[in-house]
């Protein structure tokens, strides 16, 4: 009998089948190398540290006399009966928690008072989301002309909060710099017939809301966390005249990324069907997602933690866990609700049809969502150890919406990146040490990132200075820099454009054949009784008050307290509890891994086949590179090229500044600082208005990048007297600093800029003083550097 492989006609719907088949067998052979590398790196020294630890206890129980044996027993099985007494406590009061937070309508968790400043059931558009204004601890003021942030949750299942959860957070650091913070929470329910539209509607009013309410301050930051990420994005790209520079936290954007061996997460959507699964969720529940659905996902990507790790961590430190243990979790079962229409277009754009990240998504008809309009300043955050966002799926969008390098710069956009190496997913939101160091970088970088000459840079925080700041450089990238974090981004996914097509597929069948019957049967109050049913919902209910055998533990619980002044000392007995424990999360963890290895594995022999590869051909997206001289022919373009003669003090001031840039790989932020200093605040470029400012420093780059030499040749024209151009050199030396800190190429390209001006050799001494010395006035918003 033959073999399949040999089987198959050599040509197969187009494609040579032989070669489709082995390419899809190196990719599960790669997947398989790979995955067991992964196991046994994460997992192999562990397993040996604690077989070692396993004898050397051991040999400590067998070296006990029976009286210290029984002394040891009957003191570990004490506190054992005291902390089972106490961590079911905790648990029957974080149920009461979720009881009491769903009556009182299941409020944001922020621990900052606050006051609505807009409601969005109130707009033309309704829907349940709501602007916060985040009121300054102690009766402070922001003051008027500080920039606002606007931080945007993520809608994932859970409530609104987790950026301002904690003193050190998001909220937090931006208070802490005198700023006005609002925060966009939502209620549990969504409004009727609400859509993702009606949501970025809402989202752009309260952004200009906050501009009328501020309007000496520049534009707000808004910072977007996860899935706020990319509706952030959105709301930018629909609106690109409302909004300051970007934050993006985490976000998923372009979900179909990754690397093979690392993240399993992407695979989901193939293995389970697509998006028939939301889609049936959804009719169930009466046209509404339970977000339940979403947190039980995101609960087995990493079992052992979630379903026994974290609940023996409080077990085993009930005296001092338990407080934290409820705040968390109130939030974590925090579970809110989506329309049909708003989890489909999610899935359908971004998880299954990773529209957004090709441009090929629209908001509303006749609204296409397209990045590259985005004309706010991005830094996007993500970290190596988010096993929900890995890098690939936070970076890649930059690779599928620009197709060179110098498309950012020719746009005029700014896109900074930054990669941790091991914080967590929810670490990068709510992880105080994250909040003191990278995002506390970010707020003092955003009073200056616009005097960033346009392009792709990565901020790197480096050795922390004497002072307690941390010395903050910005390298300029490529967007090969980006791709090397990915393998297989450059073959154009055909396993997930197959995924996407027969989602579609499933979807249509779905809705001609088994929807109308489950849409007729399932009755509003069947719905709600399927959400209360769900297991998330289930196992926190019974061991509350609602439960009448937990009646008696209150009362238990608050003796054991009292008896327990001091917790006990430790014994052998409590070190092979801890032993135990490791050994059964370590098992956890090796399941995971074989499991996520088996579904890589499953998910590229299925969708590797020449007919799944034909099947996903027209989703397939086929990057194509354009030339600079097609760029150059653009109509906007030209128009600007025609007018690299005009100009004044401004321009010529900026146009030297490019010119600079372009011989260094990287720039210090205190001459960022300075930059913001002189372009922000100094006459005449205070005058200009930031997006004239931004309008001239995209202008300048274009000619720098198209007409090097005639940008050098036309500066005198920009200057016409000699006290002018001695200054405008002046103000640039001043900016870019000391000459004894500049590369070679940096002097060089300055004195061919006092040459082209007619003006001496540049002088061994340097200014250290603003030469237009002109006070500061309200604005943050910078220029080039």
């Amino acid at each position: 009998m033959q073999s399949f492989e040999t089987a198959l006609p050599t040509r197969l719907f187009d494609l040579d089948s032989s070669e489709v088949l082995a390419e899809s067998s190196q990719r599960v052979m790669t997947s398989l190398g790979l995955q067991t590398q992964r196991i046994v790196e994460a997992n192999g020294e562990r397993l040996r540290n604690h077989m070692a630890q396993g004898s050397a206890l051991l040999q400590t129980l067998t070296h006990l006399s029976p009286m210290e044996a029984g002394q040891a027993a009957m003191a570990y099985w004490t506190d054992a009966m005291q902390r089972s007494i106490l961590t079911l406590d905790a648990l029957r009061e974080r149920g009461n928690n979720d009881i009491a937070h769903n009556d009182a309508g299941q409020p944001p968790v922020l621990i900052y008072e606050h006051e609505v400043v807009m409601d969005g059931r109130d707009l033309p558009r309704p829907c349940n989301y709501q602007l916060l204004r985040i009121l300054p601890p102690g009766g402070r003021e922001a003051p008027a002309f500080k920039r606002p942030y606007l931080i945007i949750d993520p809608r994932a299942g859970h409530g609104a909060g987790i950026g301002g959860f904690k003193q050190d957070s998001q909220v937090g650091v931006a208070l802490a710099d005198g700023h006005p913070v609002y925060f966009v929470v939502f209620r549990p329910e969504p409004e009727p017939g609400q859509t993702l539209a009606d949501v970025m509607h809402a989202e752009a009013t309260f952004v200009r809301e906050i501009i009328k309410r501020h309007p000496e301050a520049p534009k707000p930051i808004i910072v977007g966390n996860c899935q706020g990420g990319w509706a952030t994005l959105i709301l930018a790209a629909a609106n690109p005249d409302v909004t300051g520079p970007l934050v993006i936290n985490g976000a998923p954007v372009a979900a179909w990324s990754g690397r093979i061996g690392e993240n399993p997460m992407r695979y989901k959507g193939g293995l389970a069907g697509g998006i028939l699964p939301a889609l049936m969720m959804a009719d169930l529940g009466g046209g509404v997602f339970d977000g339940a659905h979403l947190v039980s996902n995101f609960e087995t990507l990493n079992p052992s933690r979630n379903f026994f790790g974290k609940y023996y961590d409080l077990y085993a430190n009930i005296d001092t866990a338990r407080d934290s243990f409820l705040e968390f979790e109130r939030w974590w079962g925090g579970f809110h609700l989506m329309n049909e229409a708003e989890i489909r277009w999610i899935v359908e754009n971004i998880f299954i049809g990773n529209r957004l990240a090709r441009g090929e998504a629209r908001i509303e008809p006749g609204k296409a969502l397209d990045l590259k309009a985005i004309r706010s300043p991005i830094i996007v955050f993500a970290s190596k150890g988010d096993n929900i966002t890995p890098p690939q799926q936070a970076l890649n969008w930059i690779l599928d919406t620009y197709v060179d390098d110098k498309e950012i710069k020719l746009r005029g956009n700014r896109i900074i990146y930054m990669v941790h190496e091991k914080v967590g997913h929810l670490g990068i939101f709510v992880s105080s040490s994250v909040a003191k160091k990278e995002h506390a970088q970010m707020a003092s970088t955003l009073k200056t990132i616009e005097a960033l000459a346009p392009g792709l840079y990565e901020m790197v925080i480096e050795t922390e200075e004497g002072d307690g700041r941390f010395a903050v450089s910005f390298v300029e990238r490529s967007l090969e820099d980006i791709r090397r974090y990915d393998d297989i981004h450059d073959r154009n996914e055909p396993e997930f454009a197959a995924v996407a097509r027969l989602s579609e597929l499933g979807a249509d069948l779905y809705d001609l054949t088994l929807r109308p019957l489950i849409k007729t049967t399932v009755s509003p109050e069947m719905a709600r009784a399927l959400r209360q049913m769900h297991p998330a919902r289930v196992q926190r209910l019974a061991l509350s008050d609602l439960n009448p055998f937990m009646a008696p533990l209150a009362r238990l619980a608050e003796q054991v307290a009292n008896q327990r002044k001091e917790t006990p000392a430790a014994n052998a007995l409590h070190l092979a509890e801890r032993w135990l424990s490791d050994g059964l999360q370590l098992a956890l963890d090796i399941g995971r891994d074989t499991r996520d290895a088996q579904q890589e594995m499953t998910f590229f022999s299925l969708y590797g086949t020449p007919y799944m590869r034909w099947a996903g051909r027209d989703h397939a997206y086929l990057r194509t590179k354009r030339s600079l001289d097609e760029l150059r022919h653009l109509p906007e373009i030209e128009t600007i090229l025609r007018h690299v003669d005009q100009g004044g003090f401004a321009e010529a001031v900026i146009r030297m500044l490019i010119v600079l840039a372009q011989t260094r790989t990287s720039v210090r932020r205190d001459r960022l600082e300075r930059s913001a200093q002189v372009l922000s605040t100094d006459a005449p470029f205070a005058a200009l208005g930031a997006e004239r400012r931004t309008a001239i420093i995209r202008e300048q780059s274009i000619i720098v990048e198209f007409e090097p030499e005639r940008a050098l040749e036309t500066l005198p024209l920009l200057l016409p007297e000699k006290a002018e151009r001695q200054r405008a050199v002046e103000v640039v030396e001043y900016i870019v600093g000391s000459s004894e800190d500049m590369e070679p190429a940096t002097i060089h390209r300055l004195q061919q800029l006092r040459a082209a001006l007619e003006l001496a050799a540049l002088p061994r001494t340097s200014l250290d003083v603003d030469p237009l010395e002109a006070p500061a006035k309200g604005g943050e918003e910078p220029v080039p550097a």
